[in-house]
């Protein structure tokens, strides 16, 4: 179910007020076509929601919605093991100048547990993270790790983001071992953010017409149009 234009047009009226107006005019229209509107929607039914004093997560917790989760159970190691797949020396030199960290993991109840770590060291076996107290599960398993940088207005925007195998060391330390990165960087202009804004989407949106997964895409969108209908 493709989304309606006037939901298309909330969308963008509502993210002038974090990123600016857009780019307008008769050339600019043309090359941000696909980047406006041809967009997949992505609803989150947000059902627990955690805040803290400030944003490291010190202090006393506060829970909107059902109570935090216990911690969850210990996952069994991946067959190929649990060491660091990637070069850790190398992605560490390119997270240093991204100061915000989260690390995800599945809760005991089944739904995502995301809070902020800290980067305090590296090494042959993987990052060394630091988080609040309470909040790292024990054990090992599988969980994703986000580091990025956002500028006012979205100007300059760059993060890379981890899957990979975390075991805790205490209730406040832990290792990442990281399994697979990616990373996305924009530059720090708007106007040259915006050039590339369109040219990729317009690329994207051909590649996913080319290979089959814009159809694929209508598909699941009916079928979920259909269980809500």
């Amino acid at each position: 179910m493709r989304p309606s234009p006037q939901r298309l047009d909330d969308v963008l009226k509502a993210s002038d007020r974090f990123f600016g107006p857009g780019k307008s005019g008769r050339a600019w229209d043309w090359l941000l076509h696909e980047y406006r509107r041809a967009r997949v929607y992505v609803d989150v039914d947000v059902r627990r929601m955690a805040t803290w004093p400030d944003l490291a997560a010190y202090g006393p917790q506060e829970v909107t919605g059902p109570a935090w989760p216990d911690a969850p159970a210990e996952q069994r190691a991946p067959e190929n093991g649990t060491a660091p797949r990637v070069d850790v020396a190398k992605l560490s030199r390119k997270t240093n100048s991204l100061p915000y960290r989260l690390l995800a993991h599945r809760g005991a109840d089944g739904y995502p547990v995301v809070v902020p770590v800290e980067i305090v060291g590296r090494g042959h076996t993987g990052f060394r993270l630091l988080s609040p107290p309470g909040l790292l599960p024990p054990g090992g398993r599988r969980a994703g790790l986000l580091a990025h940088s956002f500028r006012p207005q979205n100007v300059g925007l760059a993060m890379m983001t981890f899957t990979g195998w975390l075991t805790a060391r205490s209730g406040t330390e832990a290792l990442y071992a990281p399994h697979t990165s990616t990373a996305l960087a924009a530059p720090a202009n708007r106007t040259v953010q915006a050039l590339g804004n369109g040219v990729l989407a317009k690329h994207g949106v051909w590649r996913a017409g080319r290979d089959g997964t814009g159809e694929r895409l209508r598909i699941l969108a009916g079928r979920q149009g259909q269980q809500e209908s």
